[in-house]
């Protein structure tokens, strides 16, 4: 018997309360709550018209903490599932610690006023979680989250020593837009404007955007150009992959996409400093997020596929080895099953998979933590089993 709130009804929040409800052995008590009720409104006819399930709907700001715990201790949830915006981790992660209840996110917070993501204000509340006796599992996504366990499993079953790991993300799929983003524009603009980060042989090393590329065959898509970005897993797993000498993140994007992207970064529209506008204060790219296509609205005629996996070199029985552990997901195959296309699903059913493996206390330990710390096999079952079957091939 476990009960769950889930805040944030975008496109993966979507998918998470369609996970749950059709997984009711584990959830048998379905909380959804974001600012905009009639987005959860929408959500909660979607699924029950797919599962049959009634989920319990909520209107809550999750950057006030007094509101978010006042619901925290109302419902009384043995966990949250956090797929809000990033900018609000911090807030959850306060109410959670007021209200006693165990945290899960899919992406690391980035403060609303810098384009800089990185762990540090997470891993500061370690020592009040562990007092608590309460778990955060940080990062429970695909990129970060499957791409941190895919890691996890290589040490632990495929090779005795660990050279180097590219992790590589290709969304194969069209959508029929000139211009959209497959995430909150705001924060997935932010991503790949600033600079890049990779690290080698002890150091991180900092890039220009997009300087580097490189050219790979994906599984499920074929060869496209993929270019180096800082991502927030390289941060954890630098730690936790033992004689690791270099991780890097590797995104693919088209042309067009580019393109569009130069041009709106030329002409200021990217910036993330307030400007005036006949008398208001306005910030460039959150005009620019009410201009693009609603990420959640994307999958009705999305065609194509991503695929996206960690490649990994090194020695195992003293022979040389390299391997990419991957999954393919196709975009209207997602829509079919839960009214998502694939970026959505491939964030959303690893934050459901995450968060059973904390409720039946496969994965439990007080404090703050990241995927690729417990033991991957159970999760990579379970991940298979909700949707994202995973795949190792020899390279």
């Amino acid at each position: 018997m476990s009960r769950v709130l889930i805040i944030g009804a975008g496109g993966v929040g979507n998918v998470v309360a369609h996970k749950c409800a059709q997984n009711p052995e584990v959830f048998t008590d379905i909380f959804l709550a974001s600012r905009t009720l009639s987005r959860c409104e929408k959500i909660q006819a979607s699924v029950l018209d797919k599962t049959g399930r009634t989920i319990d709907i909520r209107q809550v700001d999750a950057d006030n903490i007094n509101e978010t715990t006042k619901l925290l201790k109302e419902i009384k949830p043995d966990i949250l599932i956090n797929v809000a915006l990033p900018y609000q981790d911090l807030a959850l992660m306060e109410a959670c610690l007021n209200a006693g209840v165990d945290y899960l996110d899919t992406a690391n917070y980035e403060p609303p006023d810098e384009a800089k993501f990185e762990y540090k204000w997470q891993w500061a509340y370690r020592e009040r979680f562990e007092q608590a006796n309460l778990m955060a599992l940080l990062g429970s996504g695909f990129d970060p989250g499957v791409t941190n366990v895919f890691c996890a499993y290589a040490q632990k079953e495929l090779f005795d020593e660990i050279d180097t790991i590219d992790i590589l993300d290709c969304n194969g799929g069209s959508h029929g837009h000139p211009f959209a983003t497959n995430f909150n524009p705001e924060i997935n603009i932010r991503e790949i404007t600033q600079p890049g980060r990779y690290w080698e042989n002890g150091e991180w090393i900092t890039t220009q955007p997009l300087e580097h590329s490189l050219e790979f065959d994906f599984p499920g898509v074929g060869k496209r150009k993929a270019y180096l970005l800082y991502h927030e897993e390289l941060e954890s797993l630098v730690l936790h992959i033992k004689g690791l000498k270099r991780i890097r993140f590797f995104m693919t994007f088209g042309e067009e996409y580019l393109t569009h992207l130069r041009v709106l970064q030329n002409v200021g529209m990217t910036s993330i400093e307030p400007v005036e506008f006949e008398g208001q204060q306005i910030v460039p790219i959150q005009f620019l997020k009410a201009l693009l296509p609603d990420p959640s609205t994307l999958g009705e005629n999305y065609t194509g596929k991503t695929s996206i996996g960690c490649l990994v070199s090194g020695r195992k029985d003293g022979k040389e080895k390299r391997v990419f552990i991957y999954n393919v997901c196709d975009h209207a195959e997602s829509y079919k099953e839960v009214g998502a296309q694939a970026v959505s699903y491939t964030t959303g059913v690893p934050a459901v998979v995450g968060a059973t493996m904390m409720l039946k206390g496969i994965w439990k330990r007080p404090g703050v933590h990241h995927m690729e710390e417990f033991d991957p096999n159970p999760f990579l079952e379970e991940l298979a089993k909700r949707g994202l079957p995973w795949h190792v091939e020899e390279r």
